[in-house]
C-alpha cells in the first residue's frame, strides 16, 4: 500500500517534468569477474535475486539456433548439490516465484523469495553457475520440453508463424535473424556435445551480472556473495563475441508467408533501426505507442475503427544491444487484404513524416510509457529489471535513473525526425501472411 500511494506523485512529477525517483545501486566486481549490483531498499520485507548471463540467442552458433533458449531449461536441472526442480521448492515453497527469460543479447534468471531466504538462493544461483549437471538425460528431456513450446507457440497459433517470420525476414545477416525459440531442425542436429561447449563458453562468473534488490543489510549481502561467488573459477578461454555488420538494404523487399489455418490475412513493415542505447531510441518508443498504443492510437483509430479494414493493429520498436527494427503490422478484417493494410499503415506514416504530432497527443504517449515503467519500479523485482536492461542495453547501470528523463524530453521534431529518418528515408521489408492452398500445399 505504501509504494502505491506514492504512484500519484510520481505521475505528478512525470508531468511536470521534473526529477524522477532515482534507484541507488552499489557496484563492485569479484576477482572472477561476475559483477555484482545491489540496491537496499527495507520497503517490504522481500529482495529480487537475479542472474543476467551475457549470452542470448544471437550467440546461438550457425546451425543450431535455440541453443541460448534450451540452456535457459537446463539451467533449471541439477547440480552437484541440487535436483532437478529444487529452485521451484526453494522459491514457490516460502511463497516466493522463479523463472527466466532468453532475450536475443542476455539471460536473466530471477526469483523473489522473503528477504529470510536471500542467502539460501545466492547458494542456489551459484550453484547453478559453477556445477551444473549438463547430462544427456537432462539435455534431452529439456530439447523435448523446448521443441513442444515451439509447436505450441509457434505452429499452432494461427499468428504463430507471423512474428516468427517478421524477425526471420528483418535482418540478412546479423544473427537477429534467427528467433530466438529456434527451429526443430536445429534442435534435432544438436548433441551433447554441443551444449557442453555452449556452456562452458558463456556460463561463467565473468560473463554474469548477479543483482541483488530488497530488504537486506550491504554488509551481509557481500559477506554471502564473496562467500557463495566468490570461489567460481574464471576459465582462461575468451569469451565469443558478436560481431557482424548488418548492411544497408539497398531496396525494399517483399516476402510471402503462406500458412495453414489462418483465418484473416496480415500484413507487416519493418524497417532497420539503431540500437537500444542510441540516442533515438526513446523517440522511437513514442513514435510506436503513437502509432500502436491502444484504442486510441492512430493505427486504431484508422484502420480498425474508421475504415474497418483491420481486426488488430500493432507498432513496436523492438531495439537490441547491436541494431533493432521498427515494425508496423495488420490482422486485416474479413474480405480486406494485405495490400489494402500496406496502403493504409503507409498513410498513417506518412502523416506522421510531414506534420509533427499534437502536443496533446505526444503527452499522452509520453505518460503511458512513463507510467509503465514507474508501476514497474513499484516492486524489487521491477527495480531490478530495469536496471539489468540498463547494464545490457542501455550502455550502462547509469541509464536506469536517466532513461524515463530522456523519454520525457522527447519533442515532436524528434518523433517527426525519426519517422522520416528511420520509416521514410530508408527502405522496409514488406511481409504478407496468408492462408496457404491446403490442397496446393499438400495439406500441411
Amino acid at each position: 500500500m505504501r509504494l502505491l500511494a506514492l504512484l500519484p506523485v510520481f505521475l505528478a512529477t512525470a508531468l511536470s517534468g521534473a526529477t524522477f525517483p532515482t534507484i541507488d545501486y552499489k557496484h563492485r566486481v569479484l576477482p572472477n569477474g561476475l559483477e555484482v549490483y545491489s540496491v537496499e531498499d527495507h520497503a517490504t520485507p522481500t529482495v529480487a535475486i537475479q542472474v543476467w548471463y551475457r549470452v542470448g540467442s544471437k550467440d546461438d552458433p550457425e546451425g543450431r539456433s535455440g541453443f541460448a533458449h534450451l540452456f535457459e531449461h537446463m539451467m533449471f536441472k541439477s547440480t552437484k548439490n541440487m535436483p532437478s526442480e529444487m529452485l521451484d521448492r526453494l522459491t514457490e515453497d516460502v511463497g516466493g516465484w522463479n523463472n527466466a527469460t532468453t532475450f536475443d543479447d542476455s539471460t536473466p534468471y530471477y526469483e523473489v523469495v522473503p528477504s529470510n531466504y536471500l542467502e539460501t538462493l545466492l547458494w542456489a544461483e551459484a550453484e547453478r553457475m559453477g556445477s551444473l549437471n549438463v547430462d544427456d538425460t537432462n539435455f534431452k528431456s529439456e530439447r523435448d520440453v523446448v521443441k513442444e513450446e515451439f509447436r505450441s507457440s509457434v505452429l499452432t497459433p494461427p499468428y504463430g508463424r507471423l512474428f516468427y517470420a517478421i524477425v526471420r525476414n528483418s535482418f540478412e545477416k546479423h544473427p537477429y535473424r534467427r528467433p530466438g525459440i529456434g527451429s526443430l531442425e536445429d534442435l534435432d542436429a544438436s548433441t551433447i556435445d554441443d551444449v557442453r561447449r555452449f556452456h562452458s563458453t558463456f556460463y561463467r562468473p565473468d560473463n554474469a551480472v548477479l543483482i541483488v534488490v530488497g530488504d537486506f543489510e550491504q554488509a551481509q549481502l557481500t559477506k554471502w556473495v564473496d562467500q557463495y561467488f566468490a570461489k567460481i573459477a574464471k576459465p582462461e578461454t575468451k569469451i565469443p563475441r558478436v560481431n557482424v555488420e548488418e548492411p544497408v538494404r539497398k531496396g525494399e523487399r517483399r516476402a510471402v508467408e503462406k500458412v495453414p489455418n489462418v483465418p484473416l490475412p496480415a500484413v507487416a513493415m519493418t524497417w532497420l533501426a539503431p540500437a537500444a542505447s542510441h540516442a533515438d531510441a526513446p523517440a522511437l518508443q513514442i513514435l510506436a505507442a503513437i502509432l500502436g498504443r491502444g484504442e486510441s492510437s492512430r493505427l486504431y483509430q484508422a484502420l480498425v475503427y474508421k475504415d474497418a479494414i483491420a481486426q488488430e493493429i500493432d507498432a513496436s520498436a523492438e531495439l537490441m544491444q547491436d541494431l533493432g527494427f521498427f515494425a508496423v503490422l495488420s490482422i486485416m478484417g474479413s474480405g480486406n487484404t494485405p495490400e489494402q493494410g500496406e496502403k493504409a499503415l503507409r498513410a498513417e506514416l506518412k502523416k506522421l513524416q510531414d506534420a509533427p504530432v499534437p502536443a496533446a497527443e505526444l503527452e499522452k504517449a509520453k505518460n503511458l510509457l512513463v507510467t509503465d515503467a514507474l508501476r514497474e519500479r513499484e516492486t524489487n523485482s521491477g527495480k531490478a529489471f530495469a536496471l539489468g536492461e540498463a547494464i545490457i542495453l542501455g550502455g550502462g547501470p547509469a541509464e536506469v535513473n536517466r532513461g524515463l528523463a530522456r523519454l520525457q524530453g522527447v519533442t515532436a521534431a524528434d518523433v517527426q525526425r525519426v519517422a522520416r529518418t528511420y520509416t521514410r528515408d530508408q527502405k522496409p521489408v514488406v511481409l504478407s501472411y496468408v492462408a496457404a492452398d491446403e490442397k496446393k500445399e499438400g495439406g500441411e
